[in-house]
């Protein structure tokens, strides 16, 4: 489902060039989950631009149901992105001028995989039934994540990415969310690939590996 070959990625800062990703191998399968750790600014978040297509790498490949990301046309990536990939991240993104239902529609729309039936659990066991004509700023941080969730998953994305997402919650939310978020990316028939730095999150998943030194390794 995910193959990653000898992908190497280095940024520019003044005079210097700083490698984040060394000739990285990562293999991941269908319908599994696996949660990326690693310390802050070790490139966790650059690997998962990089497989969604917005960024590039320096050099190596990234396949991705068929089809090579690293050499992909941006009209290419953008239709797996809508189609095929998820994006969840800290910051939430929904669009404060559309309703929570809207929102939690607007990918699903898109590519033209609207379920009614999936949409009304994904409703319910989100816990928000009696939001969907609020917008966005009139909820907590907490029902926005949600939203964020059930939006990602409504058309049954092969691959969903998700960048810290209960990072803006407390604990106790975290855990809530978190225990909702794995338990319906399995329901979806997703895969889900979840940058965190906390070990109680990745618990959740199915696999852990760190990245430290550029390279990826499995951990315990």
């Amino acid at each position: 489902m995910l193959a990653i070959r000898n992908l190497s990625k280095s940024y520019r800062y003044a005079d210097a060039r700083q490698s984040v990703l060394e000739q990285l191998d990562f293999d991941m399968v269908a319908s599994s989950s696996v949660a990326l750790l690693g310390e802050s600014g070790s490139g966790k978040s650059t690997l998962l631009h990089l497989i969604a297509g917005l960024d590039h790498a320096d050099q190596g490949e990234i396949h991705f149901d068929g089809h090579a990301i690293h050499a992909a046309r941006e009209s290419e990536l953008a239709a797996l992105r809508r189609s095929r990939l998820s994006l969840v991240f800290q910051q939430f993104h929904l669009i404060s001028t559309l309703t929570v239902l809207d929102n939690i529609r607007f990918q699903a729309a898109l590519c033209r995989r609207l379920d009614p039936a999936y949409e009304s659990e994904l409703i319910e066991r989100l816990g928000l039934g009696d939001q969907t004509g609020k917008y966005p700023q009139q909820l907590s941080r907490g029902q926005q994540q949600r939203v964020a969730i059930a939006r990602a998953l409504l058309h049954k994305p092969l691959l969903v990415l998700a960048d810290e997402p209960t990072g803006n919650l407390d604990e106790s939310s975290s855990i809530e969310v978190m225990g909702l978020f794995s338990e319906l990316v399995k329901r979806a028939g997703s895969s889900l690939l979840m940058v965190t730095h906390s070990r109680s999150m990745a618990d959740f998943l199915d696999r852990r590996v760190y990245l430290h030194n550029g390279k990826l390794t499995e951990s315990e």
